[in-house]
């Protein structure tokens, strides 16, 4: 059987640890000159890197708390005591925007992260065995992806009820499928590859070829598509706030803020313009340094 085998297959040693973190190393070194080598990379991390700032302190930066009435300044326009204007219940709404950011942006990049790692667990389990176990849970993300975006979270949440993590929960089996397609089809590439065949010979079980020599090859495109799916969670998040399905009032949700100010667009239309502001920068952001990245390590 000697001239079966490879002329040199690589032992089993601890080594694997220290060559996935490599790897991973590697694509974030590339990453982040990715990110400094393209214009557009560059102005979406600035612009989250500014969100990513209120997040961590608007509370502390915020002149009022979010929940402070001012029953004399109702509906005021902005000026010099309230930068942004006041809502119909005289709260300062740069303070709310400030205060928000942290529950938006903490609640897209958790459903996010969920969401990508279902995902990818699913993409890389069906690439890898393919046959009845790849049918079966492609079909079954078939049947997800034909439900709209917006109408499958919405049917999560009436099943099992409004709150932060019924919306995570919502959004995360969202993103579910497509991060499941996107591994799928890297993973049926790589499977044949020389590494996975060496990895096989050295009698490696399933599970580790999967995390150990597949994942670590597949890290450039799930952190492309996790910055393209962190703006639609952004989107998706604020929407279900907006049509009252995540958070209750009086909380500072950019969706639910502007509900609120529907009522009042006539007299008081800079209600609605910061956090739409907000939400749209967001967005932007996301996708540009998504973009840019993609676009820097796309081959030649």
């Amino acid at each position: 059987m000697a001239e079966f085998l490879p002329e040199f297959v690589e032992p089993p040693s601890a080594t694997g640890r220290a060559k996935a973190a490599t790897r991973a190393w590697t694509t974030l070194r590339r990453t982040v000159a990715a990110v400094r080598g393209s214009k557009a990379a560059t102005a979406g991390a600035a612009i989250l890197a500014v969100q990513i700032v209120l997040a961590l302190f608007g509370p502390t930066l915020a002149p009022y708390p979010y929940t402070e009435f001012h029953m004399t300044h109702l509906l005021q326009p902005p000026s010099a005591q309230f930068l942004a204007g006041t809502d119909q219940f005289g709260r300062d709404q740069l303070s709310r925007v400030m205060w928000g950011a942290r529950g938006t942006l903490a609640l897209a990049a958790v459903s996010t992260v969920l969401g990508e790692a279902l995902g990818v667990t699913v993409g890389l389990v069906g690439g890898y065995y393919r046959g009845v176990v790849d049918e079966v849970l492609m079909r079954t993300m078939d049947a997800l992806m034909a439900f709209p975006s917006i109408l499958l979270a919405m049917l999560i949440l009436t099943s099992l009820g409004h709150s932060p993590v019924y919306v995570v929960v919502g959004i995360s089996i969202v993103f579910m499928p497509r991060a499941a397609r996107v591994l799928r089809g890297l993973v049926l590439s790589l499977a044949s590859s020389e590494f996975v065949d060496a990895a096989r010979v050295r009698g490696e079980r399933g599970w580790y070829i999967l995390f150990r020599e597949l994942l670590p090859n597949a890290w450039t495109p799930i952190i492309v598509d996790s910055t393209i799916r962190f703006s639609y969670a952004i989107l998706l998040a604020t929407s279900l706030g907006f049509l009252g399905l995540g958070a209750a009032p009086p909380s500072p949700d950019w969706g639910l803020m502007i509900n609120e100010a529907l009522p009042f667009l006539n007299q008081a239309p800079w209600l609605a313009l910061l956090p739409a502001l907000a939400i749209s920068s967001a967005v932007v952001g996301a996708n540009l340094l998504g973009d840019g990245i993609q676009a820097s390590l796309r081959p030649e």
